[in-house]
């Protein structure tokens, strides 16, 4: 295929080389420099989002919020004013389901297919090709698109129609923050306690509590590695719109407020670009001890 990517940042540059690697002709668009590693690979580096479209029979976008999207979407030299009818813009940001469905409607209007397919893996699962796609939009538009998922992702999941992936994405951001928060709650006793933090995780890795977070992001604050795989204030991003929908639907969501407020005091903190592992750094500067170090 004739695919566009715009956006190569941490994610979406190791995305878009996979997509090179498949065999498909890749047109690239960053807000900075496109990575010289894709064009070397085969990538064209584009002059604006619209030539992104113009040359594309798909164009994958993979930004840090509702604004950005629609800003590339509908903005002036954005995808919109380079689509023609029959092309599909996939949307693999995580942004407002709300927006989303908005989004998709104009884009419809213009003939042409809108998946929202946010992902969730981090830095990690988008090098390996190892991400987990949950994907909003028509069985048509998603059979079409699935080939170009599968170069990019392991678990590749048709959730419903428009919206719905972004849906499935604020569901996982809630639980992975929840989990971090109580990996970081849990290490912290242990450390208070006396106990050292790095037999305790190794000892609870066998039981119930296991879990990948644990495995990853209790190392993470055992070691004091908080270079980013996803930052903070993505995850901070995430958090609030889990908030504003649970308003819009009349929810309470008690400890997604909880870790929403952790994240902000860690963005209060300078650690706005600290991998969302630091989430720990909020509860040891209240608690006035570190698991570690």
């Amino acid at each position: 295929m004739q695919v566009g990517f715009i956006g190569l940042g941490i994610m979406g540059a190791p995305m878009a080389g996979h997509l090179i690697a498949g065999g498909h002709s890749l047109f690239l668009k960053s807000r900075r420099a496109v990575p010289e590693a894709l064009l070397a690979a085969g990538g064209t580096a584009c002059a604006s989002a619209a030539e992104v479209a113009e040359r594309s029979e798909v164009v994958v976008l993979m930004l840090p919020d509702t604004p950005d999207v629609e800003a590339v979407l509908f903005g002036e030299g954005g995808v919109a004013a380079g689509l023609s009818a029959g092309k599909t813009v996939i949307d693999m940001s995580s942004i407002s389901p709300i927006a989303t469905k908005d989004f998709a409607r104009r884009i419809g209007e213009l003939g042409c297919d809108y998946l929202d397919a946010p992902v969730s893996g981090g830095e990690v699962g988008a090098k390996n090709a190892a991400l987990s796609i949950m994907v909003g939009g028509s069985q048509a538009a998603f059979a079409r698109a699935e080939p170009l998922f599968r170069l990019m992702g392991k678990t590749i999941t048709h959730v419903g129609e428009s919206g719905a992936g972004q849906v499935a994405k604020v569901a996982n951001q809630i639980i992975v923050a929840l989990t971090i928060e109580a990996v970081a709650e849990g290490l912290l006793f242990a450390a208070k306690a006396g106990a050292d933090p790095a037999k305790v995780r190794e000892a609870i890795t066998g039981g119930l509590a296991t879990s990948r977070i644990l495995e990853l992001h209790g190392e993470r604050m055992i070691a004091r590695r908080f270079d980013p795989g996803f930052r903070i204030a993505l995850h901070q991003k995430d958090l609030n719109l889990a908030l504003e929908g649970a308003r819009s639907l009349g929810l309470s969501l008690p400890a997604t407020a909880l870790a929403q407020q952790l994240f902000s005091a860690c963005v209060a903190n300078g650690l706005g670009g600290a991998d969302h592992s630091a989430l720990v750094r909020a509860l040891e500067i209240a608690g006035n001890h570190q698991v570690a170090g």
